[in-house]
């Protein structure tokens, strides 16, 4: 007896492409209509092989932090000064902000907003909180470390360093969205760079 029909479709790539409905459209504006259409799928194949809506949203959250917010972070660690190290982990960002070919904006800055309005069930709305906490403690730890490197001057406050920074990019995440572009955002960097107290 013939075995049943195979699912004829990349994974990963039809993951991507619900995350980019996610990003664009929110997790309520995203209809499955929507998601099985930009991932090429019907909805049965959809529910084997990710789960039901809220299952889907979480993998592409996943997927999100692992393929384009966590790449960022491995400018913050190359053999270069502080300044530079911290503006180059900012411009990648913008420029994935800035997107011409995809969706602009960033995915967790929609995530935070939606989710502020309850309207999450509740394993997403966990992982959301989650998420919104992650580059603030990461950025935290970051920032003590310099501290103690003697990058900064000592008594800086790392956490509000981390809060700066973390505000910062959920503002030009929004005036990305709103067609500002890359070359705009970059003045910003420029002027938030020159206004942190690097250790001369």
């Amino acid at each position: 007896m013939a075995g049943g029909r195979q699912r004829e479709f990349n994974k990963q790539e039809a993951l991507d492409a619900a995350m980019h409905v996610f990003w664009k459209k929110g997790y309520v504006g995203a209809s499955l209509t929507d998601l099985t259409t930009a991932m090429n799928i019907n909805k049965p194949s959809m529910y084997a092989t990710f789960g039901n809506k809220e299952e889907l949203f979480i993998q592409s959250t996943h997927h999100y932090l692992e393929e384009y917010a966590k790449p960022h972070i491995t400018y913050l660690h190359e053999d270069k000064p502080l300044k530079d190290r911290l503006k180059n982990y900012l411009l990648s960002i913008i420029e994935g902000q800035c997107n011409e070919q995809g969706v602009k904006g960033c995915y967790v800055s929609i995530c935070v907003s939606e989710a502020a309005g309850d309207v999450f069930p509740d394993k997403a709305a966990e992982l959301v909180t989650e998420i919104r906490d992650f580059a603030e403690r990461y950025l935290t730890d970051f920032f003590q470390q310099e501290i103690i490197n003697s990058n900064f001057p000592k008594g800086t406050d790392s956490a509000t360093l981390a809060r700066f920074i973390v505000t910062l990019l959920h503002g030009t995440a929004a005036m990305a969205r709103a067609d500002k572009k890359t070359s705009e955002l970059e003045a910003i960097v420029d002027t938030a760079i020159t206004a942190l107290p690097f250790k001369a």
